[in-house]
């Protein structure tokens, strides 16, 4: 494949040339050979901007409503209530379930997301019917995404006879990521209930992505009773602590301590990008500190909440409004983080961005995951988001113009 005329981040105009799914030469605009339909595709870039395709590193795909009416929130807060809303409903769709949650993998596809790690809930309500949905999705895209599936237990691990038995038949089925949530909070148990998911992760060599709603110091105690797992079993680099957003809201001496330890112990941290009335995590300063970010759409307009759209450079937005960012070089480090820093979650072998000023994803060996979109400036296209995109994942394009394409035969 030769990509012609193309930004790279924003920057001067190359050609991409591209074999076996990486990015095998760049050669100065209008220079690369034309190639001709037998020995492989010529994309026109037509100056657009290239990014590295998005990655959403924290979706509920299994609770979806995309392209479902819209209906009224009816949920009371907090974690259990909301829960229970979502049970009470979610089978309740005048198109087949499964069809409703591919159907939203498809749609982040076709907006440029190629690299996802989607929760599943598996509970005694649900057993193991929304975690097959999600691994059915998985399957139906594989040629356009990469799609990792975490075994969730978003009602607790303890509340209820029988769950941990399903989170292991899950994890025996492909699951590659365990959850945990609240252990203070909605478990009232946080030992055990981080020593059940820490010991499933070890059983089963997977990652572990822990939940955090909970405010001020009893966060830092999970957080703290995480890092000490993290680090008897030898974890560094395959844990995460998604939402965590009170962790930044504290003395400021404490908040120092813990982003300290999460650099040590290379913890990830997953945001969706929430409105916060505090403080949030200095995005810079994480970097800086070589702590792994990455962003996520949470819900997409489920039955906790009327947001999401399945498009992350909207989330991308999101991300530098709620932390206040004006400067073009801290915006386009969101868009870093929206692509790249979640990419170096999922796959530890991508390189983690090193500051706010970093943009890899185009040099020669890179995976030839690109996302084509229209704008000025990197900063222009985040604030625009505008719909004239091309897709590309492992050397083909798999959407364009927000459609994705059919699979190719084989």
């Amino acid at each position: 494949m030769i990509i012609a005329n193309v930004r790279p981040w924003g920057r001067d105009a190359v050609d991409l040339e591209v074999r076996e799914g990486r990015i095998a030469a760049i050669h100065p605009a209008g220079t690369a050979v034309v190639l001709s339909d037998a020995d492989g595709v010529a994309v026109d870039g037509r100056n657009r901007i290239a990014m590295p395709a998005f990655t959403d590193v924290h979706v509920h795909l299994d609770s979806t409503r995309i392209g479902l009416p819209f209906r009224e929130h009816t949920a009371s807060p907090g974690v259990w209530n909301m829960m229970c809303n979502d049970r009470e409903n979610w089978r309740d769709t005048p198109v087949p379930y499964r069809d409703v949650v591919a159907g939203t993998l498809e749609r982040m596809i076709a907006r440029g997301t190629t690299r996802v790690r989607s929760y599943a809930q598996v509970d005694v309500d649900c057993k193991l019917e929304r975690f097959e949905a999600v691994m059915a999705a998985k399957e139906r895209f594989a040629h356009a995404a990469r799609v990792e599936v975490m075994a969730f237990p978003q009602a607790g691990l303890l509340l209820e006879e029988g769950t941990v038995p399903l989170l292991e038949e899950a994890l025996r089925a492909g699951a590659t990521t365990i959850g945990g949530i609240d252990p203070c909070q909605l478990d009232r148990d946080p030992v055990r209930h981080l020593d059940i998911v820490f010991g499933l992760a070890e059983k089963y060599g997977v990652d572990v992505d822990i939940h955090l709603h909970e405010p001020g110091h009893l966060g830092v105690f999970s957080a703290e009773l995480v890092f000490d797992r993290t680090r008897a079993l030898g974890m560094q680099g395959r844990v995460s602590l998604s939402h965590a957003y009170d962790l930044a809201n504290i003395h400021p001496d404490v908040t120092a301590r813990l982003v300290e330890q999460m650099a040590e112990l290379d913890i990830a941290w997953a945001t969706v990008a929430p409105a916060s009335g505090g403080g949030q995590f200095d995005l810079a300063q994480l970097a800086q500190a070589g702590i792994r970010v990455g962003l996520g759409e949470d819900g997409q307009r489920d039955y906790w909440s009327p947001y999401g759209n399945c498009d992350m450079l909207e989330r991308t937005w999101q991300l530098a409004f709620t932390h206040r960012l004006r400067k073009d070089r801290l915006i386009e480090h969101c868009a870093a983080i929206a692509t790249i820093g979640g990419a170096s979650i999922i796959d530890r072998s991508v390189q983690r961005l090193t500051g706010p000023d970093d943009r890899p994803g185009f040099a020669v060996g890179d995976p030839a995951d690109i996302v084509l979109v229209d704008g000025e400036t990197i900063t222009s296209t985040v604030m625009d988001r505008g719909a004239d995109r091309t897709v590309i994942h492992d050397g083909r394009i798999v959407a364009d113009g927000l459609t994705v394409l059919p699979r190719p035969v084989v």
